[in-house]
């Protein structure tokens, strides 16, 4: 398979090998379709058009555009399923009808965000109104190792799936010994494929696009369609894809 052919893979630790997964085929297709639906109704929310939260404007404000993917599968009676997904939140929502659940359990994820983003919301007033050097640098460290202890704990609520029926936290499944991004497995290969394990589909092709205003560094345009992230998306999806080959 050439690189220009690949949609998304990676490297599996457990297994030693690289999976990769195609573009095109009836996945381009349906992420066409897709992107004239949002042009047409102007909405991401297609049973409840008329809430103003899911407006495609959305994507054309200062939160800027994102990602939408594709997912073509075949469930046990070889008939096409198709899946789609967002990245990351839609305007601050995780669960939008008829589009792919995130990696992680939702509940969790608000209650451990509201927890701590009110410590580092009173450090940071601290911060700016502390005169004193040394007690600056104090209140930067504490806000950091909060910081980092949260983040590690918001991984810590990530179960990825793969078709070998195998379950991974992400700290199990990423690749390298890096530290791992913040937003690892909300992108939405890992969303398609983890959601394509737990419903026992097979993988046949995906297409990922970005959709809205640019993004800050330009290296996302509207309408264009990408492979899968290098950064947070390849350390996962090795794992995750073991198992899909034929």
């Amino acid at each position: 398979m050439s690189e220009e052919s690949i949609g998304c893979g990676g490297y599996c630790q457990k297994c030693k090998k690289v999976h990769s997964l195609g573009v095109g085929g009836q996945a381009k297709l349906k992420a066409l379709e897709l992107i004239q639906t949002l042009d047409d109704l102007q909405t991401i929310s297609f049973s409840e058009p008329s809430l103003s939260k899911f407006s495609t404007d959305y994507l054309f404000g200062n939160a800027r555009g994102q990602m939408f993917g594709v997912l073509e599968c075949r469930d046990n009676n070889n008939v096409p399923v198709f899946l789609k997904a967002f990245s990351c939140q839609y305007n601050g929502e995780w669960l939008i009808d008829d589009w792919c659940e995130p990696c992680l359990d939702v509940n969790r994820f608000d209650d451990a965000v509201d927890l701590v983003d009110d410590k580092i919301k009173a450090l940071g007033e601290k911060i700016q109104i502390e005169t004193d050097d040394k007690k600056l640098t104090e209140l930067k460290a504490t806000r950091k190792e909060i910081s980092q202890k949260h983040m590690k704990a918001i991984h810590s609520l990530y179960r990825l799936n793969n078709f070998r029926g195998e379950t991974a936290s992400i700290f199990e499944a990423f690749a390298y010994s890096r530290g791992i991004p913040t937003g690892t497995g909300d992108c939405c290969a890992p969303k398609l494929l983890n959601y394509a394990a737990q419903q026992n589909l097979q993988p046949v092709s995906i297409s990922e696009f970005y959709y809205g205003k640019e993004n800050k560094s330009g290296k996302r345009q509207h309408k264009q369609f990408y492979t899968s992230c290098l950064e947070k998306c390849e350390p996962i999806l090795g794992f995750i894809l073991c198992g899909a080959e034929k």
